[in-house]
């Protein structure tokens, strides 16, 4: 099952003289670089950039493509992540030449077309979230929650009111109390609960009149839909305060329950997840929020606005609300993932989207049936479009959560999310979307089944069949190979812990 032979870096393969494309001679006068660059603004040394040929270069990447997974090859059951199938015609029509070679700076009188796009798009958000303006500025989902406390302190700021605290469940996406911070709150967490909803006797412990926000994803990070959630959406009402929903868990409820009409006053779309775009090692992604009505003068911007010509035709223009919280990112946002949003959920339709929720929690509770004999499930036989399992049981036996994990890379699985939520001990955490059939979730069920019968000892080593095994992934986070050129390494100090050299 040995598959671990050395991959070469870009860099290795380099050759001097070496071109990927050869340029004619210039035609026109040439001048030199200092005449055209201000010395501030010139490089001290030429990048090192590797000489190759395109040859070397597509072959290095296909190659690279080959060793990994994608949801294209493989099932990828990440809890939270929602890692369904991506249509291609989507891909397709977001290629096509009068969006995608649409210029950032191009007049908005030349692309009407792409700004009715995002127009709709905007209004269809509206329409799902049951909240009434929306940004779709954010490039990610964590830049959406950024994005919505900014708005929130913006609002607060605008009212005179002094808010300081922003409220969030211990099972919440790490991202929640990093982007309320980042925000300038004070962050609070509440203490975990038995039952995996919301602690209301913790949550009103910490409700006071210096609350802004509480931040809750709904259906929760426990894969269930919170029963309380007009309970709690009102004691924080009471005292002033805003709630913020985590998108993260949207593709359990479209088209079935509205953030806004349970109780939410922001939130931010997933857009690569929940309504498909190519992700994953960091991006792209696209995190639109969508706020209540007295929440729209202070959204990032610009937003997308419709108006009138003299002759009745429509205008679409870009404006930046009147209290805006500013810029978060270049342009319009990420538009290949928005373009890709759009045709997705005008493909589906409002039935569309409905059918979609209800096959993703057709295909969790599935599994979950499939598993629960042989993994614990703390919180019940039923859930909503994902469950946490537990390996509790199992290390008793030595097998952790990431033997599991890395064991079902062999068996042709992406592993599910471990160690996540941290509220329940060697959690996995498992989504199968509604993308994927009934076959495949019994042949992963069925791989599980079959790894918990193997010998420990064996298990610890797994994976057997990847170019990678068992890498040191502490020492990666805390020592990160920086360099790839030992001559540049060597002018580091020996004592700086970050440098590290990349070895053949």
């Amino acid at each position: 099952m040995e598959n671990r032979q050395a991959v070469k870096l870009l860099q290795e393969l380099a050759v001097p003289g070496r071109r990927a494309t050869r340029f004619p001679q210039c035609d026109v006068p040439v001048c030199d670089l200092e005449t055209l660059i201000p010395e501030e603004h010139r490089a001290v040394k030429l990048p090192a950039i590797p000489e190759v040929t395109e040859g070397d270069i597509v072959r290095h990447y296909v190659s690279l493509s080959q060793r990994n997974m994608s949801v294209d090859t493989h099932f990828y059951p990440l809890g939270s992540c929602t890692m369904k199938y991506n249509p291609k015609r989507h891909e397709r029509w977001a290629n096509m030449s009068g969006l995608i070679d649409v210029h950032p700076w191009t007049d908005q009188a030349d692309m009407q077309g792409l700004l009715g796009i995002l127009y709709e798009l905007q209004e269809m958000l509206a329409e799902i979230a049951g909240l009434p303006a929306v940004s779709l500025h954010p490039a990610a989902g964590a830049q959406g929650e950024f994005a919505a406390l900014l708005t929130a302190a913006a609002y607060f700021e605008a009212k005179g009111e002094k808010r300081t605290k922003v409220i969030f469940p211990a099972s919440a996406h790490g991202t929640n109390p990093a982007s309320a911070s980042m925000a300038g709150f004070d962050c609070i967490q509440l203490k975990a609960s038995s039952t995996g909803f919301v602690d209301l006797d913790s949550l009103r412990k910490h409700l006071c009149d210096n609350v802004a926000v509480f931040m809750i994803t709904n259906p929760n990070t426990i894969g269930l839909f919170e029963k309380d959630i007009n309970t709690i959406t009102k004691m924080v009402h009471d005292v002033g305060g805003l709630v913020y929903i985590d998108g993260a868990n949207m593709n359990a409820i479209l088209g079935k329950a509205r953030p806004g009409d349970f109780g939410g006053d922001m939130m931010h779309y997933n857009i690569h997840k929940t309504f498909t775009g190519p992700h994953g090692a960091g991006g792209p992604g696209a995190g639109p929020i969508a706020v209540r009505d007295f929440l729209a003068e202070y959204l990032p911007g610009p937003v997308i606005t419709k108006n009138r010509n003299e002759d009745g035709s429509s205008i679409y223009q870009l404006e930046t609300p009147k209290h805006s919280t500013g810029r978060l990112r270049a342009f319009l946002g990420n538009v290949g993932i928005l373009l890709r949003g759009y045709f997705y959920i005008r493909t589906l339709g409002a039935k569309g989207l409905k059918e979609v929720s209800e096959h993703a929690v057709l295909n969790a509770n599935y599994l979950l049936s499939q598993l629960k004999d042989v993994l614990d499930v703390p919180n019940g036989d039923r859930c909503m479009h994902e469950f946490v399992a537990s390996a509790r049981a199992c290390k008793e036996k030595g097998i952790t959560a990431m033997d599991i994990a890395k064991r079902l890379l062999d068996y042709g699985f992406h592993a599910p999310t471990v160690y996540f939520p941290l509220v329940i001990p060697e959690a996995m955490m498992m989504e199968p979307t509604e993308t994927e059939s009934k076959e495949t979730l019994d042949q992963y069920a069925a791989a599980i089944k079959k790894i918990l019968q193997e010998d420990p000892e064996f298990l610890h080593e797994a994976p057997y069949s990847t170019p990678v095994s068992r890498p040191d992934e502490v020492k990666a986070a805390r020592n990160p190979i920086l360099a790839w050129c030992p001559c540049e390494v060597a002018d580091q100090s020996a004592d700086s812990p970050e440098v590290a050299t990349v070895s053949g």
